[in-house]
């Protein structure tokens, strides 16, 4: 089933919608939340989450794109859960190394929310990634939004694991640079 017709199984409030998105969205919203979480059972446990918050949310939410919005679903329900563990020890190290690549300019003296709206932020960084090549975005974007391993980005790409790390400290730094140009940080 296409998308636009699982979106109006939503609207009309057709519990076949959920089961449509499960058939269809499994195996994606599995890999974001196993990415994040490092846990099958706490990955399957945000699946449900996600399948019941894409139903609370659809009306009145209208999503453009439904694999989108149910991959940030997934990928907000498994960083809360992760949030709220508040420990590494079942296996939140790969996002604790990400979440540390970038605390330096993240945990910044002055709050980053008081200064401009997440809207704002959204469209810099997104503005950002428009402008590098899409060798270093998707590199970028499998790391920091995805939170896969760098191992695995590499053999994705065909990289060593040191290019890999290479590329995304550049980025990284790029990122800063602008961000801290136009007064995000």
């Amino acid at each position: 089933m296409e998308d636009p017709q699982i979106i109006a199984l939503y609207l009309s409030r057709d519990e076949e919608a959920v089961a449509q998105t499960v058939q269809k969205y499994t195996v994606y919203c599995r890999a974001v939340a196993q990415h994040i979480l490092q846990c099958p059972e706490d990955a399957e446990e945000a699946l449900n989450d996600t399948w019941l918050a894409a139903w609370n949310s659809i009306p009145p939410h209208e999503p453009s794109c439904l694999q989108t919005f149910l991959g940030r679903l997934t990928r907000n329900i498994s960083l809360n859960k992760l949030r709220a563990a508040k420990t590494k020890k079942r296996g939140a190290a790969e996002a604790q190394v990400v979440f540390e690549e970038i605390a330096e300019w993240l945990a910044s003296g002055e709050d980053v929310e008081r200064q401009v709206s997440e809207q704002a932020l959204t469209e810099a960084i997104n503005s950002f990634l428009g402008s590098i090549p899409d060798t270093d975005r998707n590199v970028f974007v499998r790391r920091y939004w995805y939170m896969q391993p760098v191992s695995e980005i590499a053999a994705a790409h065909g990289f060593s694991e040191s290019k890999v790390k290479s590329m995304l400290f550049r980025t990284r730094k790029k990122l800063y640079a602008r961000l801290k140009k136009e007064g995000y940080l």
